[in-house]
């Protein structure tokens, strides 16, 4: 008989622990709580805009080297789609200038040495001041490392470490911002190529997931939650749901624990876990995009940061959006379209649109919060845990949360070695 690994929680890290057991020749059991595959990387049908929305706005780099292994296990690979060549356009407010960063397609950054493919009005000198943040510590302030201000800071650095770090930069963990900046802007071009799930992201990330895991034998079952870990010494035996519902572990089953932090905590007393989080906010707006209109469109110095044009749609996200998440809906989703009205020089009235406020979509990364993060491992040698919110040593991004998922599965596999 196979041995079974049962992954609690069907986010995106417990799905990628899942694919990469299954594939090793586990036999999978997933448990999701909720009545909703993908946590906060899912698609759903929303009434209000009549379309098929994602729950966030995400973007992928031709870099993040687990989220395209993850996608080329479960077959899905085609549906990431971007540019040959990683360029982004931008547009700053306060100035009225429009550029395209050209990072080029190479593995060495030297579009820093060419005037025309850097951001306006910078020097080769502007990019050397941030080497700092190559080798900064986790337990840094970023502001303690570099100046956070300049026409480069505003214009690049700050709608960067805004997006992965989901707070105001100069209060991020600096050794968080350096795996950023090593793994973008410092691995060229090659490393940098945006990448959307344009036909969503269940589409792309989660249901193919599910039909992979299915067709070797898995199951998935959403409304289960587990209320109790029965442990006996160092090991985990059972698994209660229910108090008619408890699945017996064999001696060699496995479980990956993949819920947000504070269902971890309640389940596994003692566990530290990080306990501040920032909020993002993501809107949608039911309108053909115009043709001028780029896939991606960073904005500076307005309400709105980065612009996504979908097929009918375009979308917008807003990073570390505590200040809006009691804001009136119709009076924030007005604000929001002038800016996409300004950025893309369009006028009319409001379309049809939806507001999606996530209160606690990342944790606080502060040095403070991310010394909170643990690891994989627990006391129990047959239990480990997985999401965003362990230390991946990497923000809390859709790469962070498959590598989670990876170093859970491999603590298995490694487990069942010894």
């Amino acid at each position: 008989m196979p041995k079974t690994a049962h992954i609690i929680g069907a986010g995106i890290s417990g799905l990628s622990a899942a694919v990469r057991l299954a594939d090793a020749g586990y036999r999978i059991e997933v448990h999701e709580a909720t009545q909703q595959i993908g946590g906060r990387c899912r698609s759903y049908f929303d009434a209000a805009t009549n379309l098929v929305i994602d729950n966030g706005n995400h973007l992928l780099l031709s870099g993040n080297h687990h989220a395209l292994a993850y996608a080329r296990s479960i077959g899905s690979e085609a549906g990431l789609v971007g540019p040959s060549r990683a360029k982004f356009p931008f547009v700053d407010f306060a100035t009225g200038q429009r550029w395209e960063l050209d990072l080029g397609d190479g593995r060495l950054p030297l579009w820093v040495f060419d005037p025309g493919r850097r951001v306006p009005d910078t020097s080769v000198g502007d990019y050397l001041k941030l080497a700092p943040l190559a080798w900064a510590k986790e337990s840094q302030r970023i502001d303690a490392v570099i100046a956070c201000e300049g026409t480069l800071y505003r214009r690049l650095v700050q709608p960067l470490l805004l997006a992965a770090l989901n707070l105001d930069p100069p209060d991020g963990s600096a050794g968080l911002a350096g795996a950023i900046v090593r793994e973008t802007l410092l691995a060229g071009g090659e490393a940098c190529r945006p990448l959307i799930a344009r036909d969503g992201l269940s589409a792309v990330l989660i249901d193919p997931a599910i039909q992979h895991l299915e067709g070797r034998g898995g199951s998935v079952r959403i409304g289960h939650e587990l209320r109790e870990l029965v442990a006996d010494s160092d090991r985990v035996t059972a698994l209660k749901f229910g108090a008619d519902d408890t699945i017996a572990l064999g001696p060699e089953d496995a479980v990956v624990m993949a819920v947000p932090p504070r269902s971890a905590a309640s389940l596994l007393p003692g566990l530290k876990t990080p306990t501040k989080f920032r909020a993002i906010v993501n809107a949608h707006f039911r309108i053909d995009p115009p043709p001028s209109a780029p896939p991606i469109l960073g904005v500076v110095g307005g309400l709105v940061e980065w612009l996504f044009a979908f097929p009918q749609r375009l979308s917008v996200t807003i990073s570390n959006g505590d200040r809006l998440i009691d804001q009136p809906r119709e009076e924030l989703a007005l604000a929001i379209w002038q800016d996409i009205c300004k950025a893309l020089g369009i006028a009319g009235g409001l379309p049809p649109w939806q507001i999606v406020r996530e209160r606690r979509a990342t944790f606080e990364a502060t040095p403070e919060q991310n010394a909170m993060r643990p690891g994989a491992v627990t006391p129990c040698k047959n239990l480990f845990l997985a999401g965003d919110w362990t230390a991946t040593g990497v923000p809390a991004t859709i790469e962070g949360s498959i590598r989670s998922g990876d170093r859970a599965a491999d603590h298995v596999l490694a487990m069942r070695q010894a």
